[in-house]
């Protein structure tokens, strides 16, 4: 049972021990409609907004071919680099000056010192562009309220308040369009820590939208309607006219807004008819205006740092970050490897998102040395496989054991994390004509047969020609078509039946943010609700079950997992880890070839909810053989 436990923890990534908090991050980053805002979303949806979708596609076209992309948190918090008077700064580090209640007169001093003379605009989009992206989105203000570009609208920017008297934007922007890239800006719209009037310090002005929670908390704005013409003061004068000066001032291809939800919505859709007015080409993205019924950005956002993809349908990214911080901490060590990368951004590509990832320069202007491997990594992979990510859409097919699958016009991307032990790949679900299938890195033809119950077999080399991530090529007669089934394979060493992908039953059962550890499903509080998932075997197996779940220390309760004519019982408590992450060998199961269905049911509940469960893992016994 230990050895299980460690071989299944090694499996799954896990990031080192370097603390973090949620900064201003929320469950949701949505606004709840009132009265007050309901005037507002009429005008949009009638009217500008409306008019403006007209053109949605167009405009995000760029933005869908592109898949892959670098986002970069670079500013005066660099300089301090997780560090304040001699201290470890732990968390966000472009929340230094949040969470250490800095007066903005000891952040100018910080200001005084920030002086990148080893920037170079060339140099960073050339790297961008080697590792594979095709856009860049860096932060022109992030939530310290500090303009990273000369701005005719404070004096709190680079131009007056450091030595450093270039423009940096302007030098990216020259550098994107050098390389062809396209390329954005980050602002932060709704917090502002340095102008007395915007939500977030609370520490020297005593505004609400802080963590000290004061007038409310989040719904400060419904609680104590007085205080919002200060905020709004805050909104017409500096956020609307800073954003309408990046847009005309740099003619960005993108913007970048986050924490919507610190301002009521009608203000966050003024922002954003404001920024019509200006620019009906700009991409903007989902975290500026949104409800939980609307999104009236022009794509979606899962949450920050994922290791797992909820369902979405339409347009979205996601925004991993190299380590654990989005700006640049000398105390980060979290690095995870470039393999990580590699296979999320397949992952993504597969379900239809695009990738924006992170990294964090230093206050000199340079790469860390440990983001730098990881793009040189990147680097090579994209050049021999970019093909398979860059203008595709999301797999046609069921969701496969080994790997994922993208999809260009006639054309499937094989990308087989797994290279199977017995040189036999079953492609699951597919019922085309299959014309050619060969490896993409040395265009070695693969046998292709249909077996005798009706699946796909290709005939592998023994060795992949990639550890991380080989890449098969695959021509097939149009249309796509599939019979929907799910194979799992039965000589893996794994098949993780993600919580992500199960069929929620019964109401109130929600996604987590998809972090490590977190890409659970949350709200079991009654029996009424069950997690199915569909599969098929080519032959019979002997499964070990395994369940992986997060459990407070309140909750516990009983449950009962059905497969085949099997029900097995288990506990779910809190007994393997101080975090609450529990792996549990439940049963083995012998299960004939065909279709089955595995059900999870609650028998008991006690606490709040029964358990936090992240994946089903179905291990064949032979797996090790």
């Amino acid at each position: 049972m230990k050895k299980l436990i460690v071989c299944l923890a090694l499996c799954l990534f896990t990031v080192s021990s370097f603390a973090q908090d949620t900064g201003d991050e929320d469950a949701s980053m949505k606004n709840a409609a009132t009265k007050r805002d309901n005037e507002m979303i009429e005008e949009a949806n009638n009217g500008w907004w409306k008019n403006s979708m007209q053109s949605h596609d167009q405009r995000i076209e760029w933005w869908r071919e592109a898949r892959f992309g670098m986002f970069i948190h670079w500013g005066v918090y660099s300089e301090a680099g997780g560090e304040w008077k001699g201290k470890k700064v732990d968390g966000y580090a472009e929340h230094l000056m949040r969470k250490e209640k800095i007066t903005k007169e000891e952040y100018l001093k910080l200001a005084a010192q920030f002086n990148p003379t080893k920037f170079d605009a060339d140099k960073w989009v050339k790297t961008a562009k080697n590792a594979g992206m095709h856009y860049l989105v860096i932060t022109a203000k992030h939530h310290d309220g500090f303009a990273m570009y000369p701005s005719d609208y404070s004096g709190f920017d680079i131009a007056d308040k450091t030595p450093f008297k270039r423009d940096p934007m302007a030098e990216l922007k020259a550098a994107c369009e050098k390389y062809e890239m396209k390329f954005g800006f980050y602002y932060s719209h709704a917090f502002d820590w340095e102008d007395p009037n915007a939500p977030g310090n609370d520490w020297e002005y005593n505004n609400p939208g802080g963590d000290k929670n004061l007038f409310g908390g989040r719904n400060w704005f419904d609680i104590h309607p007085e205080l919002l013409p200060k905020a709004q003061k805050y909104v017409t004068e500096k956020s609307i006219p800073q954003i309408q000066e990046l847009l005309k001032k740099y003619h960005p291809d993108i913007l970048w807004f986050d924490t919507p939800h610190k301002l009521p919505l009608s203000d966050n859709l003024k922002i954003l008819k404001a920024i019509r007015e200006v620019d009906q080409n700009v991409v903007v993205n989902g975290r500026l205006a949104r409800t939980s019924n609307q999104n009236f950005g022009d794509y979606a956002n899962t949450a920050d740092r994922p290791a797992e993809f909820f369902p979405l349908k339409g347009d979205w990214e996601a925004i991993p970050t190299t380590n654990e911080s989005y700006g640049y901490s000398k105390y980060d060590e979290s690095h995870k490897p470039a393999s990580h990368f590699i296979q999320l951004i397949p992952n993504a590509a597969s379900r239809g998102g695009n990738i924006l990832m992170n990294i964090g320069p230093k206050g000199d202007g340079t790469f860390d040395k440990k983001d730098q491997r990881i793009l040189d990594s990147m680097a090579i992979w994209t050049k021999k496989y970019g093909e398979s990510i860059y203008k595709t859409t999301a797999s046609p097919l069921p969701l496969q054991s080994w790997g994922v699958i993208t999809k260009k016009d006639s054309l499937l991307y094989l990308h087989v994390f797994n290279w199977p032990k017995t040189g036999k790949l079953l492609v699951g679900g597919i019922t085309n004509k299959v014309t050619e299938v060969y490896t993409m890195a040395d265009k070695k033809k693969i046998k292709a047969s249909v077996s005798q119950q009706g699946n796909l077999i290709l005939d592998l080399p023994k060795n992949s020609p990639d550890p991380v991530d080989a890449v098969l090529v695959m021509k097939v007669d149009q249309p796509i078509k599939s019979n929907g089934l799910r194979y799992l394979d039965v000589d893996a060493a794994l098949n993780r039946l993600l919580a992500f992908d199960a069929e929620l039953n019964g109401d109130g059962l929600s996604y987590g943010d998809g972090k490590t550890n977190k890409y659970y499903v949350t709200g079991w509080k009654n029996k009424n609700q069950f997690l199915t998932w569909d599969f098929a075997l080519s032959k019979a197996t002997n499964f070990k079950i395994v369940i992986k779940y997060i459990q407070e220390k309140e909750n516990s309760g009983e449950f009962n997992i059905t497969v085949g004519s099997h029900v097995f019982k288990g506990n779910a408590d809190n007994s393997t880890d101080k975090e609450g992450l529990n792996i549990k060998e439940i049963a083995i199961a012998d299960l004939p070839a065909g279709k089955h269905q595995l059900k999870i049911t609650a028998i008991k509940i006690s606490g709040v909810e029964l358990m936090r469960i992240l994946e089903i893992d179905l291990i064949p016994n032979n797996a090790n053989k």
